[in-house]
């Protein structure tokens, strides 16, 4: 199922009357979480996007109640040294990458052969983008970021020439992802975090007879987990209302929360 509304139509997860709480009545939640944006405001370097004491303390809270994971477009091992937090099952790099504290790594594979071709990716964007101030790249496990927030607006238009150029020289074995001031370039296969909650969902055996899943997120590349969800759990955009640029936007979550200080609050109601 596609979008459905614009972000401003939805209702406030925290101040709803009670409809998603009816929603989950008779099972247990089991909380899929993004990081930047939701555990953590949008900040111009990703470095510095570290958890407050507040938001973990509450994370590790609420999965002493119930099934937490973390769903990043962010390297795996990065979004665990951020968050502090080593007893989370993780899924970095959009899915790609998959970690639990029982079992480690989660051996999958969506995209194989694919490490070759990402890592001269990889060495291309930094070799044409260096010249550029206020451009990062982030490489992942099985995908490269191209950040450019602090970028100059000519070096922004600079980096989408570049990365359109190396999709146009592989356009059958990659893909591009804009997100918030960034392009990722993944590996041309079907996969994204939709297809990875749901096999999260599978691997760690949460019967929908006993758990519904929420999906908090705040990104383009959260809508395809909010697709995958519907009729199935439920998903949470996270972003101002108030925001033209968020109101606008059509989703497939069906519920909001305004800022990663709602996203606390609203964990908290579950957690306590």
């Amino acid at each position: 199922m596609g979008a459905t509304a614009t972000v401003r139509d939805l209702p406030d997860a925290l101040h709803d009357d009670g409809r998603l709480a009816a929603r989950t009545a008779g099972r247990h939640p089991a909380v899929f979480l993004d990081y930047d944006g939701v555990l953590t405001p949008i900040v111009d370097r990703p470095e510095d996007a570290v958890i407050s004491d507040g938001m973990r303390d509450t994370v590790r809270a609420l999965a002493s109640r119930c099934p937490v994971c973390v769903v990043s477009g962010r390297d795996r091992t990065v979004v665990q040294r951020l968050m502090g937090v080593d007893d989370l099952v993780v899924a970095g790099s959009h899915g790609f990458d998959i970690w639990s504290p029982e079992e480690g790594v989660i051996a999958h594979d969506p995209a194989p052969g694919s490490a070759h071709l990402i890592a001269e990716v990889t060495e291309r964007l930094r070799a044409e983008t260096q010249a550029l101030d206020g451009v990062i790249v982030e490489p992942k496990r099985s995908s490269v970021a191209a950040h450019y927030r602090l970028a100059a607006p000519e070096d922004r238009e600079r980096v989408a020439d570049v990365v359109r150029s190396l999709q146009a020289e592989h356009p059958d074995d990659l893909k591009i992802l804009p997100g918030k001031m960034v392009y990722e370039i993944q590996p041309n296969v079907d996969w994204n975090k939709g297809r990875a909650v749901l096999y999260l969902l599978d691997v760690l055996k949460l019967d929908p007879d006993r758990f519904v899943p929420l999906y908090l997120g705040d990104d383009l590349t959260d809508e395809d987990a909010f697709r995958a969800l519907r009729g199935r759990g439920i998903g949470i955009i996270v972003g101002r209302p108030d925001d033209a640029e968020v109101a606008d936007r059509p989703t497939a979550a069906e519920f909001s929360l305004a800022s990663p200080e709602e996203v606390e609050r609203f964990l908290a109601t579950l957690a306590y």
